[in-house]
């Protein structure tokens, strides 16, 4: 029996997903979780073997939280299962550690096959998206401009931007202005789309 933890902000979808992998005779699922910073603290109360991970949740994103699990419980092994199908966040689920990355609309037995696999020490990602991530490369974002570009793609001012990473307002525009070039985009709101839409941000 592999013992299954779920974490995802939205509880029909937790639900929907407990149910599903309910319904499998050697699959248990032991903890439900609605928050990132939730996820280690859970797993290593139920004993989990596989934490199904959603991307964007509080507390933590499931980035994030794979990183917390593999550096806090690392026999434990985590399957990012997700809405958001961009290469991206394929890339950077399996540099956090990630075992496996599969979209939540793939058929209910390729999930519960995701999990075998997973808990097996095997590696599982979405075939469409291997592809994709490997024709795109690499986020060729660094880590300042993905910062600058989070907080202008939430509307802030260069001087807001300024005050929250503690740059000064010249620095900001040269990031801003580095990661337009580097996303081939008119302005940092088109830049800000291109990088969320890639998963680099």
């Amino acid at each position: 029996m592999t013992r299954v933890l779920l974490a995802d902000d939205q509880a029909l979808v937790r639900g929907a997903l407990g149910a599903l992998l309910e319904l499998e005779g050697d699959l248990e699922v032991v903890a439900q979780v609605g928050r990132g910073d939730e996820v280690v603290d859970a797993a290593r109360a139920s004993g989990a073997e596989v934490c199904l991970l959603d991307i964007q949740m509080p507390g933590l994103d499931g980035l994030q939280a794979t990183a917390a699990v593999r550096r806090e419980l690392p026999g434990v092994r985590v399957l990012v299962v997700t809405t958001f199908d961009r290469p991206g966040y394929l890339r950077q689920a399996l540099e956090a550690g990630a075992s496996g990355f599969i979209v939540k609309d793939a058929p209910a037995e390729q999930l519960a096959e995701a999990v075998r696999r997973v808990a097996a020490g095997l590696r599982v990602v979405d075939p469409a998206l291997a592809e994709a991530s490997l024709l795109g490369g690499p986020n060729p974002l660094t880590d300042r401009e993905r910062e600058v570009l989070r907080l202008a793609r939430d509307g802030d001012s260069v001087a807001r931007i300024a005050q929250q990473v503690h740059l000064s307002p010249g620095t900001v525009r040269n990031h801003l202005s580095s990661a337009i070039g580097k996303t081939g985009t008119e302005n940092r709101v088109e830049a800000a789309r291109v990088a969320t839409d890639n998963g680099w941000i």
